[in-house]
């Protein structure tokens, strides 16, 4: 036997569909539900789904009918799971009207929840789920139970817990599910409450079903798995009433690397099914999201990015290719040479020592700015400094615009002129019409003819990024010639002040030259 087999096996239950749909505002589709459980299933290859809750509504039973009819035809109907309830025949009808076969019923698993939430004894409430057991094996359902608030009812009235799993441990319930249904509990509990109950009831099945009310759901898992739990509940990205669940991702990555357990999970699929669980749900998850988040494999400090370069000092097991997706290196006021020699070689780009002194001199004076760079940037700024030839004969100082509607806009000026400084202001039908405006009083000062503009073009990086830069492009008529200058900003007026200013200093030069 090799090493592989010989690892623990763990199974994932995701309840995104059923649990994950608790969470405020959300509510999916029928084909919504279908193309996540496809994915859950097919894709992702989970071990088991819960889809719904027996009797919400009609339209419910109809999403959970189109995806029983697709899991029976691809073999996965017997891990589809739905939520049941103690109440003889009408959970049992629904989900057989739906073409199901697994029915998860929901005890009370506290003798609180039991006494003042459905009224019952214990022997009363074991006699009705016994019923409701017997009519499902009757109609062909494999059934699990459902311990709900098992946490608490195991700290305040353990008796009950043992009397309750005592009282049905021989009417063929295949899996007692033990939630932490309010996230009350800690790993140390976790582990000490469900090593008891597997001690007591060796022969019997047990899930964990984690809730993040703590933001402890991950480690949780960790206990259950390290007291002998061999399934444990899960949602992508979290989603659940309150805080969410546990999350799968998190839960996926934790247990194979610190506890190198085997699972059945193509982990290359996580970052797609958050995807389309943030899309489906509308409910965006962090940037720094473990995992998932789009920023968590991205270095933002050069000297991480130096350490990379030089010995993958700061990379771990928790590589992006492991999950389908690439290592990122930000661009901004932390950058430093590695971070840009990282993204030039993404691009295929090849610049000199000088030529990456500048473009990276460039790149932290647009971060300090607070401006936003991406790689998809990182061409305009090439250009707009590969172009520069820095002169200075005028300098723009200030600048301020501002623009309305049904309003002319307005420039105001402050400029620098062979070490003389000029204020101006201008008007017009719009913001860079009023900086011409406001220019045109200080040049013509200086005998300085602006020439005509003949096409003003702006750029934006694919994918239309709101907080992409900008590159505008202006041609110039000079005497029988064109010229083209550019400006590169977060702001789409600033980079055509830009490119004027650059036009402004190329025909100074040319004249004193």
């Amino acid at each position: 036997m090799n090493a592989q087999t010989q690892r623990r096996h763990v199974q994932l239950l995701d309840t995104t569909l059923r649990d994950g749909e608790q969470t405020q505002g959300v509510s999916f589709a029928a084909k919504e539900k279908l193309q996540i459980a496809r994915a859950l299933l097919q894709a992702l290859k989970v071990d088991r789904i819960e889809v719904a809750s027996a009797r919400v509504s009609e339209g419910e039973q109809e999403a959970v009918k189109a995806i029983n009819a697709w899991a029976a035809q691809e073999g996965f109907l017997e891990r589809v799971e739905v939520l049941g309830f103690v109440d003889y025949t009408l959970s049992v009808n629904w989900i057989c009207q739906a073409g199901g076969k697994v029915i998860n019923l929901l005890a009370k698993g506290s003798e609180k929840h039991c006494r003042e939430q459905l009224g019952r004894t214990l022997a009363e409430h074991i006699s009705d789920i016994k019923r409701t057991v017997a009519y499902a094996h009757e109609k062909n359902l494999l059934v699990n139970m459902y311990l709900e608030d098992w946490s608490n009812g195991y700290k305040d009235s353990p008796d009950y817990v043992f009397n309750l799993v005592n009282g049905v441990t021989d009417i063929g319930i295949r899996h007692f599910m033990l939630p932490d249904t309010l996230g009350v509990m800690t790993p140390d509990e976790v582990f000490s409450a469900l090593t008891d109950m597997q001690t007591r009831f060796p022969d019997l099945k047990f899930d964990f079903h984690p809730h993040n009310d703590y933001g402890l759901a991950t480690a949780n898992v960790m206990a259950a798995v390290k007291a002998g739990i061999s399934t444990v509940h899960c949602t992508i990205n979290c989603l659940g009433e309150r805080a969410g669940n546990a999350s799968l991702a998190e839960v996926a990555v934790v247990l194979k690397d610190k506890m190198d357990i085997q699972l059945s999970i193509d982990e290359t699929r996580i970052a797609m099914l958050s995807r389309m669980v943030e899309n489906f749900s509308g409910k965006w998850i962090a940037a720094n999201t473990p995992i998932v988040g789009a920023d968590v494999f991205t270095q933002t400090a050069g000297i991480h990015a130096d350490g990379d370069s030089k010995g993958g000092l700061y990379i771990t097991a928790l590589r992006p290719e492991r999950f389908a997706r690439k290592r990122t290196y930000a661009l901004g006021k932390m950058s430093g040479k590695a971070s840009l020699a990282n993204n030039l070689e993404e691009l295929g780009l090849v610049l000199s020592e000088d030529d990456q002194r500048k473009v990276l001199q460039e790149i932290v004076k647009l971060g300090d700015s607070k401006a936003v760079i991406t790689s998809d940037d990182l061409p305009f700024i090439i250009a707009d400094v590969l172009e520069n030839r820095e002169y200075r004969y005028i300098e723009l100082l200030n600048c301020y615009i501002s623009s309305g509607m049904d309003v002319d806009s307005t420039a105001s000026l402050r400029v620098s002129v062979h070490n003389t400084i000029h204020n101006a202001t201008g008007s017009g039908n719009g913001g860079f019409a009023a900086f011409i405006a406001a220019i045109s009083q200080i040049l013509d000062k200086l005998e300085f003819t602006m020439p005509a503009l003949l096409d003003y073009e702006v750029h934006i990086p694919r994918g239309g990024n709101t907080s992409a830069l900008t590159e505008c492009i202006i041609t110039w008529k000079i005497e029988d010639r064109e010229l083209k200058t550019r400006g590169v900003d977060s702001n789409q007026v600033l980079a055509g002040v830009k490119a004027t200013m650059r036009m402004i200093n190329l025909r100074m030069h040319a004249t004193t030259s």
